[in-house]
């Protein structure tokens, strides 16, 4: 291409007007840029895609870049200038915020006079740019530039700015930025003080009183999963929205433009068979974009993926560092503004979707109600048959996201979502402002905070595999954040518990204590659930002192009871996952929930000391890997 940059006006490009502008097509063809053939199939594909038709003949390997803006240069009366050594004018900038120019793809390239002249990648845009610049400048002239180029000087200029506002997108008031815990670490320790002070002058009442608090979190958390399951087993067993009108249509009209989010950090491995697990989808390529999410300084996954040569579709991203934080939900909150679809989705390095996932999501959006903003999809595992442990953790996930998510989903509760394979309309997650980049289950604040406005999330019937984590230690270290973020997202909105409930209603407000304190509370105080084993044994109680010894056995057949519906969960969940092979092992889920009892308390100790640390979960500790023609089915 030859340089035009310093050319200001050129007459022969004048702006035509519309009424003798030309197809894009008719520019490309009468070039011998594309074939008839190819025009047409591109056109054909237009009818069913929100995607503009330049976009989809590059997407498809019909045109080259330059191709195309030379066209639009001609459709359009253009002039095409080349920003490769061009130096933004930081005053012109600055009349707008970032996201502006991001969200337009445009670039203030100089000023004459009173007139400005603005670098677009989409000229056919260029009107809706006009009305946001209207009372900023005087008189605005385009001229044509690759978008590329645009984005890497809006990038390198505000790079502090959008770094920052990655960690603040969400309201204080809603974040976790300023640590309760970490501001007054002397209350969590004056507490422990106190009880055991209490402990040390009045022993037995104390423990009686933690053994009643240890089953009755224990009993709202049970009650909670029991619910989801009569709901499951109510409506035979099927993932599937309950809020869709009576006559929606089959599919969308035109499928929507999707950006999936895949954060990575030190993924030495993971490149090579991520890249190839997303070749399999089957969605079309030029509504999917791809968006590979790095830290700036993580030079190990950087390394990895110039190993490998990347489609159209798949971009990079890196994050600048800014301060201390490094998250994943920084990372996503700082590629949101980078992304082109109206669907924001995530998936994990190690994640392998279902082919027509996507298909799946867009068809299912296209049917739902306008308050339904976010889908969940079900997480599986590829590996369960590495050892008991893999076992184990593939019966809890199906029975989480088989039976008690759907059913919870169905009766409107408070759904906290997954890290992977969720997808949000883009409007409602700006709306929110992203994700709370200081909380380490950024997904479970995400599905409360999505609640709380007054948005729906339905699960669907898509699975993504993962690999189970497969050895105690690291399955410990990821429990353990996990535990933590469920334990800052509570504190978090229970900040202002009665605006909780105004918001929520009584209904989602129990459902939302139900989970959050009966999840951490059967964990944190499981010890005393065990002295009720005692009774089974033989063994007199600590409490039978206090308490009369039928309340004590009372107890304890309840516990055997909870352990019994916990088992039955577990043992549908394998005959709906498939895998009824792992019925067997049900009844072993009894020795595994303990692990959780150690990551609790790992997770307190990180919320005083060290609540904004990640504790990155080991990917490759399994030599399985998925087959992809096994992932279609949910």
């Amino acid at each position: 291409m030859r340089d035009q940059s310093v050319v200001l006006f050129d007459p022969r490009l004048a702006r035509k007007t519309p009424r003798t502008r030309l197809p894009l097509g008719h520019h490309l063809v009468d070039a011998r840029a594309i074939r008839d053939t190819d025009l047409l199939r591109a056109l054909v594909l237009q009818r069913h895609q929100d995607a503009p038709l330049g976009h989809i003949l590059i997407s498809q390997g019909w045109a080259n870049q330059d191709q195309v803006l030379e066209a639009l240069s001609r459709q359009h009366g253009l002039q095409r200038v080349d920003l490769t050594n061009h130096r933004p004018d930081t005053r012109l900038l600055a009349r707008k915020p970032a996201q502006f120019w991001l969200q337009h793809r445009a670039l203030p390239w100089h000023q004459e006079g009173r007139q400005l002249v603005v670098a677009v990648a989409h000229p056919e845009q260029f009107d809706a740019l006009q009305k946001g610049l209207s009372g900023s400048f005087d008189q605005i002239r385009p001229v044509l530039a690759a978008e590329d180029n645009i984005t890497a000087l809006l990038t390198a200029h505000f790079r502090d700015t959008l770094a920052q506002r990655a960690n603040t997108r969400v309201s204080q008031e809603c974040s976790n930025r300023h640590g309760q815990a970490t501001n007054r670490p002397h209350l969590p320790l004056i507490l422990c003080g106190a009880l055991a002070g209490l402990a040390v002058f009045a022993p037995t009442a104390t423990f009686t009183a933690l053994c009643a608090l240890a089953v009755l979190t224990l009993i709202l958390f049970i009650g909670l999963k029991v619910t989801g399951f009569v709901t499951h087993l109510a409506n035979g067993g099927e993932i599937q929205s309950n809020h869709l009108p009576a006559n929606s249509p089959r599919a969308p009209h035109r499928l929507p433009r999707m950006s999936m989010l895949v954060p990575l950090y030190h993924e030495a491995e993971v490149s090579k068979d991520l890249l190839r697990r997303l070749q399999h989808l089957t969605y079309p390529r030029s509504l999917l974009e791809v968006i590979l999410v790095l830290e700036e300084h993580d030079q190990i996954t950087r390394t990895a993926l110039t190993k490998i040569t990347l489609p159209v579709w798949i971009t990079i991203i890196e994050v600048p560092q800014f301060g201390t934080l490094t998250t994943k939900p920084r990372a996503l909150n700082y590629a949101l503004d980078f992304c082109h679809g109206d669907i924001i989705g995530v998936w994990d390095a190690e994640d392998a979707p279902a082919r027509g996932q996507l298909e799946h999501v867009a068809r299912t959006f296209a049917q739902a109600n306008k308050d339904v903003a976010c889908l969940q999809g079900v997480l599986d595992y590829y590996n369960p048959r590495t050892n008991w442990l893999s076992r184990c953790f593939t019966l809890e996930y199906a029975s989480w996201f088989r039976i008690v998510l759907p059913g919870l989903a169905r009766l409107g509760l408070v759904i906290p979502l997954g890290g992977t394979t969720l997808f949000v309309k883009r409007a409602a997650l700006e709306h929110l402002g992203g994700w709370d980049a200081h909380n380490v289950t950024e997904d479970a604040d995400l599905g409360v905070r999505l609640c709380r406005a007054g948005y729906r999330t339905e699960m669907i019937a898509t699975t993504t595999h993962e690999e189970a984590n497969c050895q105690a230690w690291p399955w410990i270290r990821q429990r353990s954040r996990w535990l933590k973020g469920f334990m800052t997202t509570y504190l978090v909105h229970m900040r202002r518990p009665r605006h909780l409930l105004a918001q929520l209603g009584w209904w989602r407000f129990f459902g939302f204590q139900a989970f959050f304190v009966g999840t951490v509370g059967q964990f944190l105080l499981a010890p005393f659930l065990w002295s009720f084993w005692l009774l089974l044994l033989g063994l007199p109680h600590p409490s039978a002192t206090l308490l009369p010894m039928s309340v004590l056995y009372a107890t304890a057949a309840i516990l055997v009871l909870f352990q019994l519906l916990e088992i039955s969960i577990a043992v549908t969940a394998a005959f709906a996952s498939n895998r009824r092979s792992l019925a067997l092992w049900s009844p072993t889920m009894v020795f595994y929930f303990p692990l959780g009892v150690i990551a609790t308390y790992k997770a307190l100790h990180e919320l005083i000391w060290h609540p904004f640390f990640w504790d990155k979960t080991a990917h490759g500790l399994s030599n399985a890997d998925p087959n992809p023609a096994q992932t279609t089915a949910p």
